[in-house]
């Protein structure tokens, strides 16, 4: 298994230009909020309706926690916070009734901003090569975010 410096340099490979480097920071946080957004709309089981919050979204959250963890104490941290605010933000999507028609939209919009981005790169994105890095999007975008607070 990779380490986390080693999914962070595969991953900066493909992000050097600083305009896709701006979008990615935007973008890839509304994706992630666009897939737990989607995966709370997916109707569960009824055994999980016993269970408060219990849905696809966060047993994926769960999942990915795991392996954020299992990388890097200091990020998963991180992530534990940006998910519970995501996970926040889809309950209350969902009390509104508006949460998978909107996560819809903005997984179209933040894709196609990525796929932009890419275009501006000159490469291809990550995940076409290894979908692992659909996960390590969210932790790149982190890591800068801890850079910028001086986090190490």
């Amino acid at each position: 298994m990779r380490t986390f410096d080693q999914w962070m340099d595969e991953y900066s490979v493909s992000h050097q230009n600083p305009t896709n480097q701006l979008i990615h920071k935007i973008c890839v946080p509304f994706i992630m909020l666009s897939v737990l957004g989607i995966l709370w709309s997916i109707p569960v089981p009824a055994i999980f309706l016993q269970i408060p919050y219990l849905n696809w979204a966060t047993i994926f959250s769960l999942g990915a926690l795991g392996f954020y963890l299992s990388l890097n104490v200091a990020m998963f941290f991180g992530m534990i916070i940006q998910s519970f605010i995501m996970l926040a933000i889809c309950a209350w999507g969902a009390s509104l009734g508006i949460l998978l028609q909107a996560s819809i939209a903005v997984f179209v919009v933040a894709w196609i901003m990525q796929f932009w981005g890419h275009k501006l790169e000159g490469k291809s994105p990550s995940f076409l090569t290894d979908l692992a890095f659909l996960l390590i999007g969210p932790l790149w975008v982190t890591r800068s975010l801890y850079k910028r607070l001086g986090i190490h």
